[in-house]
């Protein structure tokens, strides 16, 4: 028998994801995020000039993704289709969260730095939306996970409280600037006097810090003056100042860990943990939100109050900001990063050249793959006797309980798939 109603039916199916251009992003085709925008997509028009920031994956209002390469769904939402047929995102996942998918997953590929910024709790996303809905568009808090895919630079989280105070006594502009509190956390490590000592840094009046960065750029700049900070982070500061010259933010470079992931290394970021990427390309997995709260590094909207109160003013070690993947017991060409959330985990899949074949996990949730490298063609029943072809910079949707088959594997494959474990 005919498998009709199936092949009007797909549950696995190629996606159109849109990009977004903004000022930190990499110019033409210098960005990952255009180069597999312009891959998957050959009307895809890439201007030299234009930066290419983030290539957006899911239903998010802002960057919605829609079904393409399908008769009869050209064109569609991603998410106008899972609320008409919500066992696609899987049951566990339906009850907990609603006919949508609980994650967003990207591409970043950045240029110059981001804001120092940090995201809110659920609840505390909740009130912030109720009361400033044009600066926090949405009532969901916004967990993230960061997966290296070149060398990426970035300043996550304080640093052990002795690297800060030893950063008193070497950078008197530093002192100067956080002011009298800043003899607190030398006499008395502890996360309060953390948080008295970066919350007097970043409301320090204007007149006051400038002249204190001022002072300390140019002692930097002078190569005849000796000071004790080592060229890495010297390097750092003379960078970010180029970038954003006068900022507050600055400052930053002393109080929070610089840490440079190397190609497959992740962090997480929970709640309330402050951070600011730097430079580098990366797959990025969130739940839904589009909720920032900046202070620093940024001509954005600063609610410098806000972040100074909401801060875990957890330290830290670099070693500590690292976040592990873990083997598949069944797969032995994937490793998974799967963060103490619910909305989502990410699986790395590596299939080397000479493979003949390969089956996707079938998985109880909705997830989304992308290509990053290689080529394949993707069988499935739904898809009757048609196949997709996979390649740099396709994007597929896979309903849960569905898999996918891979035969004429060209190359290395690596992919990303972004799900939801519950």
């Amino acid at each position: 028998m005919s498998r009709t109603i199936e092949v009007l039916s797909p549950r696995v199916f190629q996606l159109k994801c849109p990009v977004q251009k903004y000022a930190w992003g990499k110019l033409g085709l210098n960005s990952e995020v255009a180069q597999l925008k312009k891959s998957a997509d050959t009307t895809f028009s890439v201007e030299e000039c234009e930066t290419y920031a983030e290539l957006w994956m899911g239903t998010h209002p802002s960057g919605p993704a829609t079904i393409i390469n399908n008769p009869t769904l050209e064109g569609t939402l991603l998410k106008d289709w899972i609320i008409k047929h919500p066992e696609s995102i899987g049951q566990k996942v339906e009850d907990k969260f609603g006919p949508d998918l609980p994650f967003l997953f990207k591409v970043l590929s950045v240029n110059k730095a981001l804001s120092i910024q940090a995201h809110p709790t659920k609840e505390h996303a909740e009130r912030l939306h109720q009361l400033m809905p044009d600066k926090y568009p949405d009532p969901n808090h916004k967990p993230e996970m960061t997966i290296a895919l070149t060398p990426f630079e970035a300043l996550c989280g304080f640093r052990p409280l002795s690297e800060i105070k030893m950063f008193f006594e070497v950078v008197p502009e530093l002192k100067a600037v956080v002011g009298e509190v800043a003899a607190e956390l030398i006499s008395a490590e502890s996360r309060q006097t953390l948080k008295n000592c970066f919350t007097s840094l970043m409301t320090c009046p204007e007149e006051s810090f400038k002249k204190h960065l001022h002072s300390l750029i140019k002692r930097l700049q002078d190569t005849k003056q000796e000071d004790k900070l080592d060229q890495k982070l010297r390097s750092l500061l003379l960078r970010v100042h180029s970038q954003f010259p006068g900022d507050i933010g600055c400052f930053g470079v002393f109080f929070f860990n610089y840490i440079v992931l190397e190609p497959g290394e992740a962090m997480f970021l929970a709640a309330n943990e402050p951070h600011a990427y730097l430079a580098g390309d990366c797959v990025e997995c969130m739940a839904c939100s589009d909720n920032v709260v900046r202070a620093g590094l940024t001509p954005k909207f600063k609610d410098v109050k806000t972040l100074c109160e909401m801060l875990t003013y957890q330290s830290r070690s670099v070693k500590d900001t690292l976040f592990p993947s873990v083997n598949d017991p069944c797969d032995k060409f994937v490793v998974t990063y799967n963060p103490p959330v619910p909305e989502f985990a990410v699986s790395k899949i590596q299939i080397p050249a000479g493979t003949s074949s390969y089956e996707l996990q079938v998985i109880d949730s909705g997830s989304i793959l992308l290509i990053l490298s290689g080529g394949a063609q993707a069988r499935n029943a739904t898809l009757g006797s048609g196949s997709l072809a996979l390649s740099r910079g396709t994007i597929i949707f896979v309903s849960a309980g569905e898999t996918l088959q891979l035969k004429d594997i060209s190359k290395n494959m690596l992919m990303f798939r972004a799900m939801s474990k519950l």
